[in-house]
């Protein structure tokens, strides 16, 4: 009988992917409990009216882009054709539906982790689902004691798709921080500011 296959899922509005993301995401894959992970784009958060925030189309090209070398990562649009705002209840279990063969972890910062008991359904997700917990600095992760809890112990990235925006809109040069091709996309399409 084959196994299940287990595909972490990490969200975010990747506005854009860095290197970070995708580092995180491939430490996660093939040192983490899951087979694979899926990069969830986020749809524009109307929340984040301050944020000069990409069209969905142009962040998840950029995110196709970041995941075409990897056998492991991928983009998944999921959340763009869902209703709006999207939960992620709601995601893990359209996922679940159509791919009833897969088991579905998630997967999120400590940061997040110390109010997941805010989000919807988060009993129902740590029930059906279960998630797993990476570092970020100021949230510690040694205190977590939750049986639906897998802490990894991933690589602490400080880098920012805040301080990559900011930085292409001052002129500096950002192609070693960002995976191949999305500097270049970010700059033929005069993204965040680029002059390029």
């Amino acid at each position: 009988m084959k196994p299940t296959a287990v595909i972490g899922v990490l969200g975010g509005s990747f506005n854009p992917v860095h290197s970070g993301h995708l580092m995180l995401a491939s430490y996660i894959a093939q040192f983490g409990p899951v087979d694979s992970v899926a990069l969830m784009l986020s749809p524009c958060n109307p929340l984040k009216r301050d944020v000069e925030m990409e069209s969905d189309s142009d962040r998840f090209a950029m995110l196709s882009l970041a995941c075409e070398c990897s056998g492991v990562v991928t983009a998944d649009d999921t959340e763009l054709s869902m209703p709006r705002p999207s939960y992620t209840i709601d995601t893990l279990n359209r996922l679940a539906e159509s791919n009833p063969d897969v088991r579905y972890k998630l997967i999120i910062g400590s940061d997040n982790w110390a109010i997941f008991n805010r989000w919807r359904a988060s009993e129902e997700i740590l029930d059906r689902f279960g998630v797993i917990v990476y570092p970020r600095r100021g949230y510690p992760v040694d205190n977590i004691d939750e049986q639906r809890v897998e802490v990894i112990d991933a690589p602490m990235i400080d880098l920012s798709s805040t301080f990559i925006r900011e930085s292409i809109a001052r002129g500096k040069d950002m192609n070693y921080f960002l995976p191949p091709g999305v500097y270049r996309y970010i700059c033929q399409h005069h993204l965040y500011g680029s002059e390029l």
